[in-house]
């Protein structure tokens, strides 16, 4: 891949056996599209910043900034100097600063204004000249999705989405891809009427994170844990993204989208994926993005989805010594909004490692506290010696990956007592990112803009996994729909509405407390 022949002039003294190097970008840009939003302030523009401190970005590397305000150039270099200031994971570093924006350009247009596009080309041709970007440059529409089509012509229309050989053009679009099905392969037809799939990098954070990647060194570089993950040693998958906050002044956002497409179509379903999936031949993206289709194409759906889903939305009242507002009376929502915030459901996996064990998802927000993990439950061990022991007095063997917010993994198992009886406990053993390394991680931005520039794309799902979540989730929405009942309310700083703890209670099991 260009990407690839790029990172290696960059550095000619690499040897690639020599896994201590990162991989370094080749010559390139980086072009912005939402530059004003949050996500680019406080994400975006600091792990740019971020991957240039730790020496991944080149010389020619260039930052462009496209958006209606009235800045110049140094306008904006200025207003990324104080995102990176208050953002960046990175100390400051003056002199990679200096290097760094050199190469930042402005240019202020609407998506509908054609000769703002032209000035693009022409910020991009002379950043080819005088910064020696050499016509490789990535698109980031950090914008919301009905703008997709617009933007995507204007960069077809004006030259700026065909490669010259020897070149590349990317584009990275942020979920969600669509609310369903049908507008999902709307937007795909969309965006790959411009760009070829192969140079479409679909974003999900998730997969950046260390410890979402971290599921596949645990599975397949251990000989104790593989043995283990199937339906003869595994009860029962619990896979949780509960959040203690509330939707604050996400109205506009997150009314009418609700939990379960925010957060389990693309989040949860990739969680699964990773821990269903068999071993890939190699960690190629062809080969990792076949084998997690093949999970989410082997999901099947309860027959009974009133019994084996639950839905949300909490309530005022107290929470962590504060009064917190509820779902309905946070400013901008319609007092009788029907969206959850609280998303819970069971699915099965029908394939031979799978079969019979229940995979059960749950997303939150304004519950006990901020967490994401996955829990692979195993089946209790027959009680055979411990006869003075109820089953019940012994807890289930887990394994739980914690993704955020104290990345590492745990192990859960039973201990004797110390004392002169034989009395079992449950103990805990734990792995922390934190404590075991001395490097800290980088955040998930920085792995996927750096793979977006290097055009390795295995953390990105290719538009087969997009529509196969929403195949799995559509069939929920639309009886959510069709029932016409509100979502079931519950208390902030709980774990979710009764009817959550009945889904599992209907199974014979509970929800983990993490």
């Amino acid at each position: 891949m260009p990407g690839t022949e790029s990172a290696r002039r960059v550095n000619p003294l690499r040897d690639p056996r020599d896994r201590r190097l990162n991989r370094i970008a080749g010559p390139s840009s980086l072009v912005l599209f939402g530059v004003t939003g949050d996500l680019s302030r406080k994400k975006l523009m600091p792990a740019v910043y971020d991957l240039a401190n730790r020496g991944l970005l080149p010389p020619s590397f260039a930052l462009v900034g496209f958006a209606r305000r009235a800045w110049t150039d140094e306008d904006f270099v200025a207003e990324v100097k104080a995102s990176v200031q208050q953002y960046a994971r990175t100390p400051f570093n003056e002199d990679v600063w200096t290097q760094l924006s050199g190469g930042i350009r402005f240019v202020q247009g609407e998506f509908g204004d054609s000769e703002a596009f032209a000035q693009l080309k022409q910020t991009v041709e002379e950043l080819d000249e005088q910064r020696g970007t050499q016509g490789n440059h990535a698109f980031y529409l950090s914008i919301p999705p009905k703008d997709f089509e617009q933007v995507c012509q204007q960069l077809s229309a004006n030259g700026l989405a065909q490669a010259e050989p020897g070149t590349w053009r990317r584009v990275v679009i942020e979920k969600p891809f669509g609310h369903d099905l049908e507008s999902a392969r709307e937007l795909n037809n969309i965006v790959e009427s411009v760009f070829p799939p192969d140079s479409v990098f679909r974003i999900d954070h998730y997969l950046g994170k260390e410890t979402v990647q971290n599921i596949l060194a645990l599975r397949f570089a251990n000989q104790m844990f593989e043995p283990l993950w199937n339906a003869n040693f595994v009860d029962h998958v619990q896979i949780t993204m509960a959040e203690d906050i509330g939707i604050g002044g996400r109205a506009g956002y997150y009314d009418g989208v609700g939990a379960a497409r925010d957060v389990i179509q693309n989040h949860l379903l990739q969680l699964l994926a990773l821990t269903a999936m068999e071993e890939p031949i190699s960690f190629n993206a062809e080969d990792l993005r076949t084998e997690k289709e093949k999970v989410l194409a082997a999901v099947r759906l309860p027959e009974d989805l009133s019994t084996h889903s639950a839905r949300g939305q909490y309530a005022g009242g107290w929470q962590g010594g504060e009064k917190v507002k509820g779902y309905l009376e946070e400013e901008g929502f319609n007092p009788d909004s029907t969206t959850e915030t609280y998303a819970a459901l069971r699915l099965d996996i029908h394939t031979r490692r799978w079969a019979g064990v229940p995979f059960y998802l749950r997303a939150g927000k304004r519950l006990g506290r901020r967490v994401t993990e996955i829990a692979v439950v195993l089946k209790r061990a027959p009680n055979l010696l411990f006869r003075d022991h109820n089953d019940e007095d012994f807890g289930q063997n887990a394994v739980v990956i914690r993704v955020q917010p104290d990345e590492g993994a745990t192990i859960r198992f039973g201990s004797k007592v110390p004392g002169t009886q034989m009395e079992v406990r449950d103990v805990t053993m734990d792995f922390g990112y934190g404590h075991a390394f001395t490097e800290s991680s980088p955040e998930a931005y920085e792995r996927l803009i750096l793979d977006v520039l290097l055009g390795e794309p295995p953390l990105f799902p290719r538009h087969q996994e997009v529509e196969l979540s929403w195949k799995i989730l559509d069939p929920f929405e639309e009886y959510w729909a069709r029932s016409g009942t509100k979502p079931e309310t519950y208390s902030p700083g709980s774990w979710g509405p009764a009817s959550a703890d009945e889904l599992l209670a209907r199974d014979g099991r509970s929800w983990r407390r993490p």
